[in-house]
């Protein structure tokens, strides 16, 4: 683990290989799982705003859910989460042309109805956040439907911080970011 600021970051963002393969796994992160994606509490009122925007691209059952229960529910951790239908997909999914599932609030986005890109968890996933009495960690996670991006990333030799550039930049800042690319090119020299 080394620490930037006031995160403590596993050297797995530094060793790990990984680019999405969206062709090969068709989004299943987004319909797969048993809770929904966390949210930060800056985002409950700003994906609530964007339902008009992006309620068209939902389905029937996502927006049942929404109507019954709302956009997020509280998880065992005591964190608010986005809703999820039938146990598992996330209430902001759609399915795209080519069978691939993504998200309507990152479609929104592209399209230029939005500046809002999607829940920064989504964005930054693989890596996981866990907040701590004075620290952030900053963990990748592994999960089998993501083996694909493994392998992607290994034939690229990406490392995972350094496909999640954009997203950790936008939650941690670029002098953040300046600081994990010096101590991966300090740890490589060891």
């Amino acid at each position: 683990m080394l620490q930037i600021e006031d995160t403590v970051v596993s050297f797995d963002l530094l060793d790990e290989k990984f680019v999405c393969d969206l062709a090969s796994c068709k989004g299943e992160c987004c319909i797969e799982g048993d809770e929904g994606a966390p949210l930060e509490e800056a985002e409950l009122e700003i994906i609530q705003d964007l339902l008009p925007v992006i309620w068209d691209d939902l389905t029937v059952e996502a927006k049942e859910v929404i109507e019954k229960h709302g956009i997020f529910y509280i998880d065992r951790a005591g964190e608010p989460v986005t809703s999820i239908v039938n146990g598992a997909e996330c209430v902001f999914t759609y399915t795209d042309e080519h069978g691939i599932c993504k998200c309507a609030i990152e479609k929104a986005f592209r399209e230029g109805k939005t500046d809002f890109y999607k829940p920064i968890s989504c964005h930054l996933y693989p890596v996981r956040l866990q907040k701590y009495k004075g620290f952030t960690a900053v963990n990748y996670h592994r999960w089998g439907i993501c083996d694909c991006a493994r392998t992607l990333g290994g034939n690229l030799i990406v490392s995972v911080y350094k496909f999640l550039k954009e997203p950790l930049i936008r939650k941690f800042g670029k002098e953040w970011f300046t600081q994990l690319e010096i101590a991966d090119r300090e740890y490589k020299k060891r």
